[in-house]
């Protein structure tokens, strides 16, 4: 506890020492590593993480897009399935492995809020772990202040719904959160993990609700995903809808009656692919990605 509590202190620090650095002498470009395909490993509180990574040729400001991946846990695949975005709009892929001995489904798909119907203390949250890998990320690149973008699909997809409703993002540049079997419900009634219910009082919960809203997510759906291999039958899952895309659908409209009932600002965006299927690579390279992720807006300056 003492090796990893010291280990996220230095972390820390460096970050904050990188930060004062770019901002005396510019971006710290010895930092960068060399273009092409490649794996490192992220230490972090929950101990070594393999990200598999991408770095396009010819990139002068990159953008950082963390992908998370689905059942099969193929973070490698994942990542070059991403390559093709990369190489377009300048962005250094990270693909993290959330391994099944340590992240089972509730872990995972489910955030790790809840285990056994019971709450569990924020610190052991899953959703939190994406926060460290942004920081350690942009530590590993010397880019401090790099924009990001977060992109998970089905398993991935379930869990950003998560981490988007319990550990919101605030900075982050887009949240797609492309076919997953479940989402969180924007209700403070439904509980934990299919609805803020159960986490938060009634003050913090209306609170964390407006904020889930008001983050820049994309409800990403494949026009052809309407099978049911793998799909969630839980009847809190069977409540959002029959499919993955009846289910986004759902919960899109969901959201968006909520904010204007309540006055709340409401940046969520709904896109779908045609002729796409429940496939990542289909989903990362469908001419519609570009609109999902924003990209074909003028950038925002961080």
């Amino acid at each position: 506890m003492f090796r990893r509590s010291a280990a996220l202190a230095c972390t820390t620090v460096l970050a904050a020492a990188l930060g004062l650095l770019a901002v005396a002498f510019g971006p710290l470009e010895s930092f960068a590593r060399e273009p092409g395909k490649d794996k490192i490993t992220a230490y972090l509180r929950e101990g070594p993480i393999t990200v598999y990574t991408y770095r396009p040729t010819g990139c002068e400001k990159p953008s950082l897009l963390f992908v998370f991946h689905g059942l099969g846990r193929n973070a490698y695949s994942y990542r070059n399935s991403a390559r093709e975005l990369a190489d377009r709009k300048c962005m250094i892929v990270f693909a993290p492995l959330f391994d099944r001995e340590r992240f089972p489904t509730w872990r995972y798909q489910r955030g790790g809020i809840v285990q056994d119907q019971k709450l569990l203390r924020r610190e052991q949250w899953t959703v939190s772990l994406v926060a460290e890998l942004v920081a350690w990320a942009r530590l590993e690149e010397g880019m401090p202040s790099a924009p990001y973008y977060l992109f998970g699909h089905s398993a991935g997809g379930q869990f950003l719904s998560r981490v988007a409703a319990f550990d919101p993002p605030r900075d982050a540049a887009q949240i797609v959160i492309a076919n997953p079997s479940t989402y969180v419900l924007p209700s403070t009634s439904e509980p934990v993990p299919f609805g803020l219910g159960r986490v938060f009082g009634p003050t913090e919960g209306e609170r964390q609700l407006s904020t889930y809203l008001d983050l820049p997510i994309t409800i990403y759906l494949g026009n052809d995903d309407t099978g049911d291999e793998d799909l969630s039958q839980f009847p809190e899952a069977v409540r959002q809808g029959g499919n993955r895309l009846e289910r986004g659908r759902f919960v899109f409209d969901s959201a968006k009656s909520m904010a204007r009932a309540n006055g709340w600002n409401f940046r969520w965006r709904m896109v779908t692919a045609s002729d796409v299927g429940h496939t990542a690579r289909g989903m990362l390279q469908a001419d519609e990605a570009i609109k999902a992720f924003g990209l074909d807006e003028p950038a925002t300056v961080h």
